[in-house]
């Protein structure tokens, strides 16, 4: 069965939030195009069905910008029709939360999505970096969408952004999102542009900061699952999973880029969300095919250039669970060249430090998958 996920920006770059730390925002200052429009309903048609006749297992999954300013009527739209072409499909959200209402909620359980909420913990961390057009913070309408989503029985994760304030925090997110109910957590690494030096904003995530996170919040997260009262943590979940000898979900512990697909508003394709640029379009859903995309990833050596790794790293005993970090991490934009991560320092002591508590768990793991 061949399955696929498939990024969508049915709003481009748009949102109603003005988020200081957006890469996404940064991307589109680099690009010659920095707003693709709204999606119209034709692209959305000639995308299922491209996908519907490639793919058996089709994930669709919407980001921005702000997905949810293209209008509930478009994904009324676009969910109705991927659901009449007869393949196995699934959806997925994420959203600053501005616009969820009840009747938001509503559909959004009715067609099974999984939402990833962006809430940056509580509301002293939320409000430095997340505000409005006004520049005032919103977590006060981002928890009130949270608590919306908990009690109409939407499935959804938070998204919390790891900049340097919040990693310094971590354990104090970690038991805030926990008090509030918040059982899925999704930490993601804060980048900055792409044409500055790493580490020169307010809001940079450190190495050095990056590690008091990973360690505080990793013996929380240890803690509570040998207390019975797990609480799901992207990442260590994904270092369980491969301690069992499985597969990551999660891209960037693969090693290289997988074959993934990024459309945007005016159906333009592109290998990742980090290089919705100029130089790595593969092309337009309404006049190409899947096959054409995968003939300019090719052609580009996107993939192939993310299998290039430092001899320091494979000689590194943590590889078989860093495998070398993001490629967004390991790339000098100015220069194009990959070299470490730039998070390598805090893998590197981190990893072996959960290493033996990782292996109780994925031992745990496989018994219980086994019956015994």
């Amino acid at each position: 069965m061949k399955a696929v996920t498939i990024l969508i920006k049915p709003a481009s770059g748009k949102c109603n939030m003005r988020c200081r730390y957006c890469f996404y925002q940064d991307e589109a200052e680099n690009r010659e195009y920095k707003d693709y429009g709204m999606m119209s309903e034709d692209t959305a048609r000639a995308l299922i069905d491209k996908a519907s006749e490639e793919f058996d297992d089709i994930t669709f999954a919407f980001q921005g910008g702000e997905p949810t300013v293209r209008g509930l009527g478009f994904f009324r739209f676009f969910t109705g029709y991927a659901e009449s072409k007869g393949k196995r499909v699934h959806f997925a959200i994420q959203t600053n939360g501005f616009l969820v209402d009840r009747e938001w909620c509503d559909f959004l359980r009715e067609h099974r999505y999984l939402v990833g909420l962006s809430m940056d913990g509580d509301k002293a961390l939320h409000d430095k970096y997340r505000v409005d057009g006004g520049d005032k913070g919103t977590f006060r309408r981002v928890f009130s969408s949270f608590q919306l989503l908990s009690s109409t029985g939407v499935e959804f994760n938070v998204l919390i952004t790891l900049t340097k304030d919040a990693a310094l925090r971590g354990k104090e997110i970690y038991q805030f999102l926990k008090r509030n109910g918040a059982r899925y957590q999704q930490y993601i690494p804060c980048l900055d542009p792409m044409a500055k030096e790493r580490g020169g904003e307010d809001f940079s995530l450190t190495p050095e900061a990056f590690l008091k996170f990973l360690k505080d919040v990793f013996l929380q997260y240890y803690s509570d699952w040998e207390k019975g009262d797990y609480v799901s943590v992207r990442y260590f979940d994904n270092l369980v999973t491969m301690m069992m000898g499985l597969r990551p979900e999660s891209c960037g512990l693969l090693g290289f880029c997988p074959s993934n697909y990024v459309a945007e508003a005016d159906g333009s394709i592109f290998p990742c969300d980090f290089y919705v640029l100029d130089d790595y379009r593969l092309g337009n859903i309404n006049t190409e095919s899947f096959e054409d995309f995968d003939e300019k990833r090719k052609e580009i050596g996107f993939t192939e250039k993310s299998l290039m790794i430092e001899d320091e790293c494979s000689s590194c005993p943590s590889f078989s669970l860093c495998r070398g970090g993001c490629r967004r991490d390991r790339e000098n934009f100015q220069t194009g060249e990959l070299g470490l991560s730039y998070l390598c320092p805090a893998y590197k002591e981190f990893l072996p430090f959960a290493s033996p508590y990782l292996s109780v768990m994925a031992r745990a793991e496989l018994r219980a998958r086994l019956g015994r």
